[in-house]
């Protein structure tokens, strides 16, 4: 099988790439050059091409550079923009992995005759006994990546190979040592490629929009308590930084028009269900009434919940949910689909 796998020029693409060659596919690597700014996540600097160059040359495999830097300003940072002037919460990664891994990369693919792409993300692809595809979680639960492709369609994934799935992180790195690959002890990339450590989100939208200082109001008086410095910073669900003296309470309302955020204490704020949109379904639709396990983050706990159609139901009481972010359903460890709260 003709095989192209994105690589990042971290341990676990590299890993990927050398598990295939060595199970006799026809491998070629590629680096998706995305981000053209600063970076200090070990995700798309110059550093990460030639790490994956110098990968590719120690496995004896072509490597090849693909320049999508528009496409990731257009499907990506631009979004992540417009999200936060609208006091909505963005989803960076999961619109990278819609939008430019599995589906610019896959179509480039296509284009260039490889049957199938393959990158190292900690999930896996298992059959069925009645055929089936499914993607489920990877073996290491703490590396787990499956929320950040729930949001993939079944064609999408059919075409994809996730071969460190099977593998926890310390035998990925194993065998990446065996190898003698120069990724062997390259410490993980963080969750934002564009966000530094030193700037911050404050630091990437201060050039590209306009931040404005909001009010924090109580929803259940509607006094004024306090300030932010910023209303387009603050998600559904935050607690730091919203005062409280003492007392835990949660952003359950961003209004950027008016510049306030509401408000409430845990007994006010925590909800019973969050309203969804936007589900794509990998295994066909479930029945409403249906149980079902949800995750909203990606390195959150699944929860029970029930899916009633258009809205999940918690089996116990929960923080409130931005809007805008995922939710993604499980049946067990198998991803059922994904939606969008609301």
């Amino acid at each position: 099988m003709r095989v192209l796998v994105a690589m990042s020029g971290g341990v676990d693409s590299s890993v990927a790439a050398a598990l295939l060659a060595e199970a006799g596919h026809d491998v070629v690597g590629a680096t998706m050059k995305l981000w053209g700014g600063p970076s200090d996540s070990g995700c798309c600097s110059v550093a990460d091409v030639d790490d994956a160059r110098r990968v590719a040359q120690q496995l004896g495999i072509t490597h090849h550079v693909f320049n999508f830097t528009a496409d990731f300003d257009a499907r990506v940072v631009e979004p992540y923009v417009a999200a936060h002037a609208s006091g909505r919460t963005p989803n960076p990664c999961i619109d990278c992995n819609r939008h430019l891994k599995f589906d610019r990369f896959l179509r480039r693919a296509r284009q260039l005759g490889f049957d199938a792409v393959a990158t190292g993300h900690h999930a896996r692809m298992v059959t069925s006994a009645g055929g089936r595809r499914r993607l489920v979680r990877g073996r290491d639960r703490a590396k787990d990546q499956s929320y950040v492709l729930s949001v993939l369609s079944g064609e999408q994934l059919a075409r994809c190979l996730l071969p460190v799935g099977e593998l926890t992180k310390p035998e990925v790195r194993g065998h990446a040592r065996a190898l003698g690959l120069r990724t062997a002890a390259k410490p993980d990339s963080q969750d934002v490629c564009f966000i530094t450590a030193t700037g911050g989100r404050q630091g990437f939208l201060t050039p590209r929009m306009e931040l404005h200082p909001g009010r924090i109001v109580e929803a259940t008086t509607g006094r004024t308590v306090g300030s932010v410095p910023a209303v387009e910073l603050v998600t559904v669900g935050q607690r730091r930084g919203l005062g409280g003296e003492g007392r835990r309470r949660y952003a359950v309302e961003v209004d950027v028009a008016a510049g306030a955020v509401v408000v409430a204490s845990e007994e006010d704020a925590f909800t019973e269900s969050v309203g969804i949109r936007g589900t794509t379904w990998l295994e066909g639709p479930l029945v409403p009434g249906s149980p079902v396990l949800v995750q909203l983050s990606a390195h959150g706990r699944a929860l029970d919940a029930v899916f009633e159609g258009g809205r999940v139901r918690f089996a116990q009481p929960h923080p409130p949910v931005a809007p805008g972010q995922t939710v993604a359903l499980y049946e067990a460890d198998a991803v059922l689909g994904a939606a969008e709260a609301v």
